[in-house]
């Protein structure tokens, strides 16, 4: 058991430092709020990341602003419950409509990582911990 936990939890810190480089290579990550970003800013994430449920933002505006950013290409980085899957593929298709590449696999990968453990960005670097301690 604790190798499997071992494993997985190399996998996920390799997961976001290939996060971080793309980020760090002008691809905007996009998440659903504030403490998302918080999180990723934690985990040593620099690039720019953009919230899409601040402020009151709608889709349209979020896409808008996606937009005129010029990216591209962006990081769907959203919440894995109903909702953030709902806005994932929302958003993929809004932005695939205006010739933005999007890019999920990093979604995908963690997702298959963390399962049903976590529901949220913004919960991913207290799991962490949590692993790191039961690894060590």
């Amino acid at each position: 058991m604790s190798t499997r936990l071992k494993e997985r939890l190399e996998k996920i810190q390799k997961l976001i430092i290939k996060l971080s480089d793309a980020s760090a290579k002008g691809n905007p990550i996009v998440v659903e709020g504030k403490k998302d970003e918080e999180a990723l800013r934690e985990l040593g994430i620099n690039g720019t990341i953009i919230t899409i449920k601040t402020g009151g933002k709608s889709f349209f505006e979020a896409t808008a602003e996606l937009e005129a950013l010029g990216a591209s290409e962006v990081i769907l980085f959203l919440d894995f419950d109903r909702r953030g899957k709902e806005a994932t593929k929302r958003l993929q298709q809004d932005l695939e409509r205006l010739k933005i590449k999007v890019d999920v696999k990093f979604w995908r990968e963690l997702h298959g990582l963390v399962g049903r453990e976590v529901d949220s960005i913004e919960s991913l670097p207290t799991y962490i911990s949590t692993v790191q301690q039961k690894v060590a």
